[in-house]
């Protein structure tokens, strides 16, 4: 008899508890409805909060009245973050006109413009998140799938009017955005008060199905040779090719990209996104379709730290993805078209379209619209909005373009700008113009550090010395987070922080300016200030070491950083 035995059959590892919620939720309701009723607290269970997420809303507190409120005996303070859902950024000025009056009456009263080209509300309390949601709903917007397992806000370059292959760009951005909505009425009856229509048909996810993806999804569209969306951090990417006769010819279609990853962990980690080859403009929602269900039905739901698109595609392969999208898309990749991206920064100031009208780029620090003494960024922007006959539009580095803007308007619009101090908000350092952070404390549950609140501090001992290396104007990126899940994309940043603990920060360096090779580990664990002193003698030396037409992020990957360092060459380069 054989002394041999049977291998034990490995054991599937447990859903994570996610997936059991999402699937009971009765397509995402849960007993939301019911708690917003409970008076007694301003919270709601940690199970709805989940659900909330769909819906564009973070259950949040204010950080930093936790240890009083605690020692009084009450409850934290809660509030809720919106954020908005607007593909492409663009936003009419009746509708600026609602969100502003919104933040003033329901919210913390300012905006905030995101790294995704949207508005986000903080501050929000529940007996007004309806009335907020009721309100936007007025002025055709909404925050379904702003957040949560889902497609979110569709990314794309501002300013269509500037050409015609934009707008095309655009409008495609739009198209996928509204195609992978969840289907559910579970917004509209929760918060617009739609009654489901007795003996209907039973309610479905033809897309997504009832538990939706195994984590959150994002997309962007660009056009060389801006990479402005930041391209190869997505989860689903598409890369406007364009032709000989100057038409859109279609699209490089990238997979797998993302920012998140986890301190301490090696089995997480930033990835680019690899270029899965060319299609035609006409199978953009087709692809992305194949694409998003390949990830629903293939995507890791046993751990959510591994449940991005990019460990899909690590795990099993490039080749294994492309082809599993090419036999549900019906279709053949051709080769992948040459491209060239050479700039992530918006144009700043008056800009000429090619409809003849102008839009003026306008700079925001962190994207925070507010008022402060001598710098009434908020009223000014509502006064514009109030006379304004084109569109605003967001960007992705927290920026707005005023658009559309005719010759007739120009100086009015130049002298409501002027009036309240921001007509030179634009004449700023290179370093400033290029940087981005993150909302971080007091708000952010997840946040380790600061961010925004920490960004004009070290602007204003690091301009100096760009200044005195004679790199004032250079464009060099740089971008802070709270956590380590990458929300600014610290990743791809020349220059990156991000937080570990109260004032202490991951610094890395290196990454390409144009958003193509990702930045290395320099210091696992640095001050503000320390960092400071130490990347003085860096940029002195780069100042005067550096060859013709050579970025910062370049000459740091070639002079300054060991070449086995972390993510040297994680994913794949444009």
């Amino acid at each position: 008899m054989s002394t041999e035995t049977a291998a034990t059959p490995a054991v599937p590892k447990p859903l994570v508890a996610n997936e059991g919620l999402k699937s009971a939720s009765n397509f995402l309701r849960g007993t939301i409805a019911e708690q917003l009723l409970d008076t007694s607290t301003g919270a709601i269970s940690e199970d709805n909060g989940q659900l909330t997420k769909f819906h564009g809303l973070y259950l949040q507190d204010d950080r930093d009245q936790r240890n009083a409120l605690k020692k009084a005996g009450k409850e934290k303070a809660f509030s809720f973050m919106l954020r908005v859902r607007l593909p492409g950024g663009r936003c009419t000025p009746a509708q600026w006109l609602v969100l502003d009056r919104l933040a003033d009456q329901v919210a913390a009263p300012s905006l905030r413009l995101t790294t995704r080209q949207t508005f986000q509300f903080h501050g929000v309390l529940k007996p007004n998140l309806r009335p907020l949601i009721r309100g936007m709903h007025q002025v055709l917007l909404d925050s379904i799938a702003a957040c949560g397992d889902v497609n979110r806000n569709v990314m794309a370059a501002p300013n269509p009017e500037r050409s015609a292959l934009l707008q095309r760009v655009y409008e495609h951005a739009r198209a996928w955005s509204e195609f992978a909505l969840p289907k559910t009425r579970a917004y509209h009856e929760i918060w617009l008060g739609d009654e489901l229509v007795a003996g209907g048909e039973p309610e479905a996810e033809p897309m997504y199905g009832p538990t939706y993806l195994p984590r959150k999804f994002k997309t962007a569209f660009a056009l060389p040779p801006s990479n402005d969306v930041d391209i190869f951090s997505q989860d689903l990417g598409f890369i406007a090719i364009v032709g000989d006769d100057g038409r859109l010819a279609g699209y490089n279609v990238t997979v797998g990209g993302g920012q998140g990853m986890s301190h301490g962990n090696d089995k997480t980690y930033p990835r680019l996104a690899d270029v899965l080859g060319f299609i035609t403009p006409e199978h953009v929602n087709a692809v992305g379709h194949a694409v998003l269900t390949t990830q629903r039905d293939f995507g890791d739901r046993t751990d959510r730290k591994h449940a991005r698109l990019k460990y899909t595609i690590a795990d099993r392969g490039l080749e294994w993805f492309r082809a599993e999208v090419e036999r549900r898309a019906g279709l053949t990749f051709a080769g992948a078209r040459r491209f060239e991206f050479t700039t992530i920064e918006d144009p700043h100031g008056w800009q000429r379209c090619a409809d003849g009208s102008w839009f003026y780029g306008l700079h925001i620090l962190s994207g925070r619209i507010k008022d402060v003494p001598g710098w009434p960024m908020k009223t000014a922007l509502r006064e514009i909005a109030a006379v304004h006959t084109g569109d605003f539009r967001l960007t992705p580095s927290q920026n707005l373009s005023i658009s559309g803007v005719s010759d007739a308007q120009k100086p009015a619009i130049y002298a409501l700008l002027a009036k309240h101090g921001l007509a030179n908000e634009n004449a700023r350092s290179g370093l400033r113009l290029n940087a981005l952070s993150c909302v971080a404390l007091p708000t952010c549950g997840l946040a380790l550090g600061e961010s925004e609140r920490m960004l004009p501090t070290l602007l204003e001992k690091l301009e100096p010395v760009l200044a005195a290396a004679g790199l004032g104007a250079d464009a060099i990126s740089l971008r802070v987070t709270g956590c380590p899940n990458g929300c600014a994309r610290p990743y791809l940043a020349e220059i990156g922080f991000v937080a570990k603990a109260p004032n202490k920060y991951a610094l890395y360096l290196g990454a390409s300016y144009n958003g193509t090779r990702l930045n290395r580990l320099f210091v696992p664990s640095i001050t503000p200030d320390d960092a400071v002193v130490l990347l003085t003698p860096i940029i002195q030396r780069y100042a005067a070491e550096r060859q013709p037409g050579e970025g910062f992020g370049d000459w740091c990957d070639r002079a300054v950083l060991p070449k086995d360092a972390t993510f040297h060459s994680v994913g794949t380069k444009a």
